[in-house]
Protein backbone atom coordinates (compact mmCIF):
# COMPACT_ATOMS: atom_id res chain seq x y z
CA UNK A 1 0.00 0.00 0.00
CA UNK A 2 1.27 3.14 -1.17
CA UNK A 3 0.17 6.32 0.93
CA UNK A 4 1.37 10.32 1.36
CA UNK A 5 3.79 10.33 4.39
CA UNK A 6 3.00 12.00 7.48
CA UNK A 7 5.54 13.65 10.44
CA UNK A 8 4.37 10.20 12.21
CA UNK A 9 5.95 7.99 9.59
CA UNK A 10 9.90 9.71 10.16
CA UNK A 11 10.81 7.04 12.33
CA UNK A 12 10.17 4.00 9.81
CA UNK A 13 11.49 5.96 7.30
CA UNK A 14 14.71 6.72 9.27
CA UNK A 15 14.89 2.75 9.53
CA UNK A 16 14.51 2.34 6.02
CA UNK A 17 16.87 5.42 5.38
CA UNK A 18 19.66 4.24 7.47
CA UNK A 19 19.52 0.91 5.70
CA UNK A 20 19.81 2.02 2.74
CA UNK A 21 22.51 4.87 2.42
CA UNK A 22 25.95 5.37 3.94
CA UNK A 23 25.38 9.25 4.49
CA UNK A 24 21.83 9.37 5.82
CA UNK A 25 19.43 12.27 6.10
CA UNK A 26 18.72 12.87 9.99
CA UNK A 27 15.08 12.56 11.28
CA UNK A 28 15.19 16.35 11.68
CA UNK A 29 15.79 17.45 7.56
CA UNK A 30 12.75 14.87 7.21
CA UNK A 31 10.51 16.89 9.69
CA UNK A 32 11.81 20.08 7.75
CA UNK A 33 11.03 19.21 4.77
CA UNK A 34 7.41 18.04 6.10
CA UNK A 35 6.45 21.03 7.57
CA UNK A 36 8.72 23.76 5.89
CA UNK A 37 9.25 22.84 2.11
CA UNK A 38 5.86 23.45 0.20
CA UNK A 39 7.19 21.82 -2.73
CA UNK A 40 8.53 18.68 -0.74
CA UNK A 41 6.48 15.64 -1.35
CA UNK A 42 6.72 12.17 -0.24
CA UNK A 43 5.30 8.41 -0.14
CA UNK A 44 5.37 5.88 1.89
CA UNK A 45 5.23 2.30 0.97
CA UNK A 46 3.73 -0.10 4.03
CA UNK A 47 3.89 -3.83 3.94
CA UNK A 48 1.97 -5.77 6.71
CA UNK A 49 1.77 -2.23 8.85
CA UNK A 50 5.60 -1.30 8.56
CA UNK A 51 7.07 1.07 5.94
CA UNK A 52 9.16 -0.85 3.66
CA UNK A 53 9.58 1.83 1.12
CA UNK A 54 9.80 5.73 0.78
CA UNK A 55 10.12 8.49 -2.12
CA UNK A 56 10.54 11.97 -2.33
CA UNK A 57 10.78 14.77 -4.55
CA UNK A 58 10.46 18.27 -4.77
CA UNK A 59 8.44 19.71 -7.33
CA UNK A 60 9.50 23.01 -8.66
CA UNK A 61 7.60 24.98 -12.01
CA UNK A 62 7.16 22.11 -14.17
CA UNK A 63 9.96 20.06 -12.77
CA UNK A 64 10.12 17.24 -10.14
CA UNK A 65 13.63 16.44 -8.48
CA UNK A 66 13.67 13.67 -6.65
CA UNK A 67 15.38 13.64 -3.61
CA UNK A 68 15.12 10.45 -2.18
CA UNK A 69 13.56 6.96 -3.32
CA UNK A 70 14.86 3.55 -0.90
CA UNK A 71 13.38 0.09 0.00
CA UNK A 72 14.71 -1.74 3.06
CA UNK A 73 16.70 -4.20 1.91
CA UNK A 74 14.90 -7.20 3.31
CA UNK A 75 12.19 -6.12 0.55
CA UNK A 76 14.76 -5.74 -2.34
CA UNK A 77 14.72 -7.62 -5.40
CA UNK A 78 10.80 -7.81 -5.09
CA UNK A 79 10.00 -5.32 -7.70
CA UNK A 80 9.04 -2.94 -5.15
CA UNK A 81 11.24 -0.08 -6.37
CA UNK A 82 9.45 -0.29 -9.32
CA UNK A 83 6.33 0.18 -8.21
CA UNK A 84 7.30 2.79 -5.45
CA UNK A 85 9.16 4.78 -8.80
CA UNK A 86 5.47 4.30 -10.67
CA UNK A 87 4.13 6.15 -8.07
CA UNK A 88 6.26 9.04 -7.21
CA UNK A 89 5.97 9.59 -11.14
CA UNK A 90 2.35 9.41 -11.36
CA UNK A 91 2.03 11.49 -8.08
CA UNK A 92 4.55 14.20 -9.97
CA UNK A 93 1.72 14.02 -13.47
CA UNK A 94 -0.64 14.80 -11.22
CA UNK A 95 1.26 17.67 -9.56
CA UNK A 96 1.11 18.99 -13.06
CA UNK A 97 4.93 18.26 -13.67
CA UNK A 98 6.50 17.85 -17.34
CA UNK A 99 10.13 16.25 -16.72
CA UNK A 100 11.75 14.67 -13.77
CA UNK A 101 15.17 14.36 -12.29
CA UNK A 102 17.49 12.52 -10.34
CA UNK A 103 21.28 12.16 -8.95
CA UNK A 104 22.72 8.23 -9.07
CA UNK A 105 26.05 6.87 -7.75
CA UNK A 106 27.68 5.92 -10.67
CA UNK A 107 28.08 2.90 -9.05
CA UNK A 108 24.88 2.20 -8.53
CA UNK A 109 23.74 -0.19 -11.89
CA UNK A 110 20.57 -1.48 -10.32
CA UNK A 111 19.12 1.84 -9.75
CA UNK A 112 20.32 3.18 -13.35
CA UNK A 113 18.69 -0.08 -14.50
CA UNK A 114 15.15 0.96 -13.15
CA UNK A 115 15.52 4.81 -14.12
CA UNK A 116 16.27 3.78 -17.86
CA UNK A 117 13.25 1.22 -17.57
CA UNK A 118 11.14 4.07 -16.57
CA UNK A 119 12.43 6.69 -19.48
CA UNK A 120 14.99 8.19 -17.75
CA UNK A 121 18.35 9.27 -19.46
CA UNK A 122 21.79 10.04 -18.59
CA UNK A 123 22.86 13.27 -19.46
CA UNK A 124 25.85 14.56 -17.43
CA UNK A 125 28.08 13.97 -14.68
CA UNK A 126 28.26 15.90 -10.94
CA UNK A 127 31.80 15.34 -10.47
CA UNK A 128 32.42 13.84 -6.94
CA UNK A 129 28.78 14.51 -5.35
CA UNK A 130 28.85 12.11 -2.98
CA UNK A 131 30.16 13.66 0.59
CA UNK A 132 31.09 9.97 1.57
CA UNK A 133 33.54 8.71 -0.97
CA UNK A 134 33.53 12.04 -3.35
CA UNK A 135 32.09 9.17 -6.14
CA UNK A 136 30.52 11.15 -9.11
CA UNK A 137 26.72 11.28 -9.64
CA UNK A 138 24.79 10.44 -13.15
CA UNK A 139 22.24 12.97 -13.84
CA UNK A 140 19.19 11.29 -15.36
CA UNK A 141 16.41 13.48 -16.67
CA UNK A 142 12.53 11.33 -17.79
CA UNK A 143 9.82 13.22 -19.79
CA UNK A 144 6.73 12.78 -17.98
CA UNK A 145 4.45 13.93 -20.58
CA UNK A 146 5.43 10.29 -22.67
CA UNK A 147 4.92 8.75 -18.89
CA UNK A 148 1.33 10.79 -18.62
CA UNK A 149 -0.59 8.44 -21.20
CA UNK A 150 0.57 5.17 -18.57
CA UNK A 151 -0.77 6.55 -16.28
CA UNK A 152 -4.09 8.25 -17.53
CA UNK A 153 -5.05 4.86 -19.34
CA UNK A 154 -3.88 2.94 -15.94
CA UNK A 155 -6.49 5.10 -13.86
CA UNK A 156 -9.08 4.90 -16.37
CA UNK A 157 -9.00 1.47 -16.07
CA UNK A 158 -9.66 1.06 -12.40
Amino acid sequence: MFRAMDIDDIPGVMTVEHASFTVPWSADAFRNEMLHNQNAKYIVMVCDEQIVGYAGMWTILDEAHITNIAIYPDYRGRGLGQQLLYQLMELAVYCGMVSMTLEVRVSNQAAQHLYTKFGFIAVGVRKGYYSDNQEDALIMWADLKQFAPIIISSESNQ
